[in-house]
C-alpha cells in the first residue's frame, strides 16, 4: 500500500506512528473535541508539508463529539448525529481484541494523505455487523461517560491500533502517545520487545495535563479484568513497570514505558517536572512547545500584504474578514456588528479553570464597557463545554441570557474547526484568561494572531514564550497562585480591565498606526517560531531520533 505521496526528506525518514484519540483536521471530519485535537491536526498536516514518514492512528466517532445548537431559549443543546464520510478509503483490515474478555473486531478506515494534505490517518471503528450492539457502541462517541467504555476505546486505540498497523503492511519505528489515552499499545509491544528497556526504544510520549485531577487513573484490577494489559497479569505488569499502586495513572504508566516525554511549553516543563518527580524509573520530560499549522489556518492575503509592508492593504483586509464574521453573528443572534469597532474574542473550550466569565466578575463595570460610545466594544464567545461538565455548560447559559441585554455582544454555537477560523481571522483582539500554571500551551492564540488579531493573554503557556508587553501583544501579569483562588480571580480581573480600558482601547481608537504595528510583530513573530513545520522538526530530532 502506497501511503505517502511524496518522497521523504532525508531528516525524516524514520517511521512512526502518532496516537492520539481526537485529530481535528478538516471541517468535514468530526473526529475532534477541542485543543488536543487541533494540535494532532496541525502537526499531521505539517508532516505532509515537511515530507516526513509518520503515520497517525485515531478513532473514526460515528456520532463525534458532538452537535452544539441551542433549545428554543437559545441554551445549550447536545445533539448527536451519526456521521457519514465518504472520502474514506474503507480497507479489507478488520482485526480482533480482547474486551472484558470477549473478542471485538476493530475494522482499519484510511484517511488518504492527498485528501487534505495530512500525513496519512489510519481511523478505527468497532461500529461494524461482526460485533454485538454493546461492542459497537466503544466508537460512538469521544470521551464517552461510562468509565468500561473509555477503557474499552483505549484498548481498540492502542492495541487494535498497533494491529491495524501490522494488518496493513506499515513498518513503524516509534510509536507516539499524544497523551497517555494510547498507553495500551504499549502491552501489544511487550510481545514484541519482552525486555522495557529494548521497548522504550520504540515508544515517546507527550503529556499535555498540568493538572493532577486531569490526568485519567483507574482501579489497576479493573483495568486487567478489561483486558488493558493484553493478557499480560497485573502482577507481571508491575514487576516489569515497578508500579504498585492500586490507582493506575495513565500519565505514570506512559512516562515509565517511554524512553522521551514532552511537556508542550517551558512552563508545563516546568510543571510536568515537579508533577511526577517522585515517579521512580521515569524518563525525561523535556518541553516542545505546540504550534499550528499556518498553511491552514492563516489568511493568505492578510500574510502577504504583511510581508509586502502594504498596511493600507492588510487593514482593509482584516476588515473585510471581520465583514465574513459578522455575517455569521447576524444570522445566530440576530445583531448587527461593525467592522469599524474593536471586536474581542473569547473561544475556546469552556472549563472552569479558563474562566470564560471573567470579563464579566463586574457586571457593572462590564455595563459600562458595553456601552461606552468613545471606545466601543463587540464581545463574542463560542466554545464548546464537556456536555456533562455541568457547570461548565451552566456558564455557557449564563453568558448566552446576559447577551440578550446587549446588542454588540454575542455568544456563538457549533464551535468546529470552521467557525474557529472565522474568529480567528474576524476577531481584534483574542482573549485568554485561564488561571496561571493550568494551561499547558493554549494554542488558539497562535492561529488568531497570525491573522492580524492581537494576542490578550494570561502570561501563562505558550503566550510566557512569545508574549512582549505592548510590541507584540498584550500581557496579563498572573496573580500570587498562592493566593485563595478567589482573590487571584479578583486581582487578575482587575488587572485585566487596567490594561483593556486604560490600554488597549485607546490606543486602537487613537494610535491606529502603534496599534497596527503591534498586529504586525504579532503576525511575523508566530509566523517565525510558532509554526508547526518547526514543531514536528523538533520532535524528530528531539524525540523520535534520540537515542538517551
Amino acid at each position: 500500500m502506497k501511503l505517502f505521496p511524496y518522497e521523504f526528506d532525508e531528516k525524516f525518514k524514520r517511521p512512526v506512528a502518532y496516537f492520539s484519540m481526537e485529530f481535528a483536521i478538516d471541517q468535514a471530519l468530526k473526529t475532534y473535541s477541542g485543543g488536543l485535537g487541533f494540535l494532532a491536526g496541525s502537526h499531521m498536516r505539517s508532516v505532509h508539508d515537511r515530507r516526513q514518514q509518520t503515520v497517525g492512528v485515531g478513532m473514526l466517532w460515528s456520532y463525534g463529539y458532538y452537535d452544539q445548537s441551542r433549545h428554543e431559549d437559545n441554551s445549550l443543546k447536545v445533539d448527536y448525529r451519526r456521521k457519514f464520510y465518504y472520502f474514506l478509503k474503507e480497507t479489507d483490515v478488520v482485526v480482533e481484541v480482547q474486551i472484558n474478555g470477549k473478542p471485538v473486531y476493530v475494522k482499519a478506515y484510511l484517511l488518504p494523505a492527498q485528501t487534505f494534505e495530512s500525513a496519512p490517518v489510519v481511523l478505527l471503528t468497532t461500529d461494524i455487523y461482526e460485533n454485538d450492539y454493546l461492542s459497537r457502541t466503544i466508537t460512538h462517541k469521544l470521551y464517552d461517560a461510562n468509565e468500561e467504555t473509555r477503557v474499552a476505546q483505549e484498548i481498540v486505540l492502542g492495541i487494535g491500533g498497533v494491529k491495524a498497523l501490522k494488518a496493513l503492511g506499515i513498518d513503524v519505528d516509534v510509536y507516539h502517545m499524544n497523551e497517555g489515552h494510547a498507553l495500551p499499545l504499549v502491552f501489544e509491544l511487550m510481545k514484541e520487545y519482552p525486555e522495557l528497556e529494548t521497548l522504550k526504544k520504540h515508544v515517546v510520549f507527550t503529556t499535555h495535563t498540568p493538572e493532577m485531577a486531569g490526568n485519567e487513573t483507574h482501579n489497576a484490577h479493573f483495568l486487567s479484568r478489561m483486558g488493558f494489559f493484553n493478557g499480560f497479569s497485573l502482577e507481571e505488569i508491575r514487576e516489569k513497570l515497578d508500579y504498585h499502586d492500586d490507582e493506575f495513572s495513565l500519565t505514570v504508566g506512559a512516562l515509565k514505558v517511554s524512553k522521551r516525554a514532552n511537556a508542550v511549553s517551558k512552563i508545563h516543563e516546568k510543571v510536568a517536572n515537579e508533577m511526577w518527580k517522585e515517579v521512580p524509573g521515569r524518563c525525561e520530560i523535556i518541553s516542545i512547545t505546540n504550534a499550528q499549522n499556518m498553511r491552514y489556518w492563516s489568511d493568505k492575503q492578510l500574510v502577504s500584504w504583511m510581508l509586502e509592508h502594504e498596511d493600507y492593504q492588510l487593514v482593509g483586509r482584516k476588515k473585510h474578514l471581520k465583514h465574513i464574521l459578522f455575517e455569521e453573528v447576524a444570522d445566530q443572534t440576530g445583531k448587527l456588528f461593525d467592522p469599524e469597532v474593536l471586536t474581542i474574542v473569547w473561544a475556546r473550550r469552556f472549563a472552569e479553570y479558563k474562566r470564560p466569565w471573567l470579563l464579566t466578575y463586574d457586571m457593572e463595570r462590564f455595563r459600562r464597557l458595553i456601552q461606552n460610545s468613545d471606545y466601543p466594544v463587540q464581545i463574542i464567545w463560542a466554545g464548546k463545554p464537556y456536555p456533562l461538565d455541568q457547570r461548565a455548560v451552566n456558564t455557557f447559559n449564563d453568558l448566552v441570557a446576559m447577551s440578550r441585554e446587549f446588542g454588540n455582544v454575542a455568544v456563538l454555537t457549533g464551535y468546529e474547526l470552521r467557525l474557529s477560523k472565522l474568529l480567528k481571522q474576524g476577531s481584534d483582539l483574542w482573549l485568554n484568561t485561564p488561571r496561571w500554571g493550568r494551561e499547558a500551551s493554549g494554542t488558539s492564540g497562535m492561529s488568531a494572531g497570525v491573522n492580524a488579531s492581537v494576542h490578550f493573554s494570561i502570561d501563562d503557556g505558550w503566550h510566557a514564550e512569545f508574549g512582549k508587553d505592548g510590541v507584540n501583544s498584550f500581557t496579563i501579569p498572573h496573580a500570587d497562585p498562592s493566593l485563595p483562588i478567589e482573590e487571584i480571580d479578583r486581582l487578575d480581573y482587575l488587572t485585566m480591565m487596567e490594561k483593556l480600558e486604560e490600554v488597549i482601547l485607546p490606543m486602537y481608537y487613537n494610535e491606529p498606526a502603534r496599534w497596527l504595528e503591534i498586529v504586525k510583530n504579532g503576525m511575523n513573530d508566530i509566523t517565525l517560531y510558532f509554526n508547526t513545520q518547526n514543531m514536528v522538526e523538533r520532535y524528530y530530532k528531539e524525540l523520535y531520533d534520540y537515542e538517551g
